[in-house]
């Protein structure tokens, strides 16, 4: 098993080399009422989800000895579909544990992720477990070393970044990359091709990482 230290330990959500974004293969279909609907021409279920939002492709590698996928990190890329699993099952982006720790959920963000005094965030980080806090700030290149940390009570899915299609001259194609994130239920999500799921953090303190770490260190249950 890999400790928190181990040079080799990369997160869970990290994409490798050999894991590539798949072909499109995308269609528009009409769903009763008539709004266009994406679709993949070969579509399975793993393609959306719990949602029913349709998710970007990215080839897996196999699983090493540890569990985690094989292949040399590629550090500034995370993969769209296991981003998803651990951002939808509160799972640690490092290890994919059960994140909620005896104090809550932990977030963290970097310094252009959020700003400060906001009374909600939304965020594309999934969580982190009390075991990897001071990893998953050390190996994200995004957090500068020094991440902001909010310590949430509750953190419900808000939506999805990703990119919106339509139909072109000849097939479909691309039409926007909205900058804020489509919540879900958006009419736009019905043409809507996700990479990022993200959560809505309103009830939260603000902590550094150091104070953290203390708190969870001295936390009596």
């Amino acid at each position: 098993m890999l400790t928190p230290t181990d040079p080799r330990l990369v997160p869970f959500i990290t994409q490798r080399e050999g894991e590539d974004a798949a072909p499109d293969n995308l269609i528009l279909l009409p769903h009763p009422g008539g709004r266009l609907h994406l679709h993949y021409l070969d579509e399975d279920p793993r393609d959306r989800d719990l949602q029913g939002v349709l998710w970007a492709r990215c080839s897996f590698n196999p699983l090493d000895a540890q569990g985690q996928p094989a292949g040399r990190p590629q550090w500034k890329l995370v993969h769209p579909y296991r981003q998803m699993m651990t951002m939808q099952a509160l799972r640690c982006q490092i290890c994919t544990a059960p994140a909620r720790t005896p104090l809550g959920l932990v977030f963290l963000a970097g310094p252009h992720d959020h700003t400060p005094g906001t009374a909600e965030v939304l965020t594309n980080q999934p969580p982190v477990c009390a075991r990897h806090v001071r990893t998953a700030a050390r190996l994200c290149p995004h957090l500068g070393g020094n991440p902001t940390v909010f310590l949430a009570q509750s953190a419900p899915l808000y939506g999805a970044t990703g990119t919106l299609y339509g139909l072109g001259a000849h097939d479909v194609q691309p039409v926007a990359q909205p900058g804020p994130p489509l919540p879900y239920g958006h009419p736009g999500m019905s043409c809507f091709l996700a990479s990022q799921q993200i959560r809505r953090l309103s009830a939260f303190r603000t902590l550094a990482l150091d104070e953290l770490l203390h708190q969870l260190r001295t936390h009596i249950p």
